[in-house]
């Protein structure tokens, strides 16, 4: 029987309309235990690849000969040789094209909403690492924020949809992703906003994004109101665009709320924290809707694979904003800590411009789950 290649997009749009299919995953068992794909009617197994070299009759009985089998492995090659293994056998079967690096890396756009004088809210959803980043639009003209490393999907985007960026920013400095957003500035000659006490030894120009400022989007003057909003970080910043929207950064998730210690400052920043999730965020009208700029958990994703939730529904369910007690909140956060992301350290300094990885090299600094956030 055949063996088909399913790219990175329909397996996406697989996990997005809860299809049930079944995963061989044959990469070695701590990389599978660290970050695999996952999915409301997806089951996996792992078999490591040097364990089938001699062939999979053995294994044959733990792969269902009524569903869709999908095998995935690092990069391609060995899922390639596993399915047609299982295809001689008389399996139906496809593999990951260009393996779970290119899972990690693929972006899938979704509209969360028009906006009230014209234009639209995209969210571009990372469903490999977690990772959510915006693009505002309105007449002609774009925002972006919180981008990846990926800069090609936003600028061909904005050339589809007959848009030019104009403004770029990140709510914060990054440290489980390379930021895209400084490239994209340069290669769009848009204006970078970064939050200066973010920002202190970074090596590039910015433009410093502090409380109380406008940004213009367009000729219907969308306003993103900065939010001075520490706690992940010191300089932290959250948006609030067209009076609906809030976009948190890794301040406030779904299911869960930011982790403050990469930075080595967990004890320091926990009490920012709390005062920006239980005070400032209290202020805010409950009907924002939610945009966080990352997902933990795949139950946190929408019917339309989009990640949101008004706030006042977060503070009625999400246990992070639900702890009276401040000795309990801070014993939460800081004794909670789950393993910090892989290269975060390298990372950060990546985005503050002291190192330049090559491609290959920023790939392998982001193989993993997200861990920004404590649950």
């Amino acid at each position: 029987m055949p063996v088909n290649s399913l790219t990175a997009k329909e397996i996406t749009k697989k996990v997005i309309n809860k299809e049930p299919f079944f995963i061989l995953d044959v990469r070695n068992e701590e990389a599978f235990r660290d970050w695999k794909i996952e999915g409301e009617n997806i089951q996996s197994l792992n078999i490591p690849y040097f364990d089938l070299l001699d062939g999979v009759e053995e294994m044959l009985d733990q792969v269902p000969a009524d569903k869709e089998v999908l095998v995935v492995c690092a990069k391609e090659g060995s899922s390639i040789m596993v399915a047609d293994m299982l295809s001689e056998a008389g399996r139906t079967v496809s593999y990951l094209k260009g393996g779970m690096k290119v899972w990690s890396e693929h972006l899938e756009p979704v509209k969360v909403g028009d906006l009230k004088d014209g234009g639209e809210l995209y969210q571009f959803v990372r469903i490999g690492k977690g990772c959510l980043s915006y693009m505002i639009v309105s007449n002609g003209e774009a925002a972006l924020i919180d981008s990846t490393r990926m800069s090609d999907v936003y600028t061909d985007f904005v050339q589809e949809i007959g848009a030019k960026i104009t403004h770029v920013f990140d709510t914060h400095l990054h440290a489980d992703h390379i930021s895209g957003g400084r490239k994209i500035a340069e290669t769009t000659n848009a204006t970078y906003w970064l939050p200066p006490k973010d920002a202190q030894d970074v090596t590039f120009d910015y433009q410093p994004l502090e409380e109380g400022q406008d940004v213009t989007i367009g000729n219907t003057t969308i306003k993103i109101h900065p939010l001075y909003s520490p706690g992940h970080t010191i300089g932290s910043t959250s948006f609030i665009v067209d009076d609906s929207y809030l976009l948190s950064g890794d301040i406030l998730f779904i299911d869960s709320i930011g982790r403050p210690d990469l930075a080595g400052l967990a004890e320091d920043w926990v009490r920012d924290l709390r005062e920006t999730l239980y005070t400032r965020y209290k202020e805010l009208s409950d009907d924002l809707i939610v945009l966080p700029a990352h997902f933990m958990i795949m139950e946190e994703l929408n019917d339309d694979g989009s990640v949101s939730e008004k706030l006042g529904t977060l503070f009625e369910k999400n246990h992070g904003l639900n702890i009276e007690d401040e000795a309990a909140f801070r014993e939460m956060v800081t004794g909670n800590l789950p393993p910090q992301p892989n290269a975060y350290q390298e990372i950060r300094e990546t985005n503050m411009g002291k190192v330049e990885p090559d491609e290959e090299k920023q790939r392998e600094m982001e193989i993993g789950p997200n861990r920004c956030a404590i649950r």
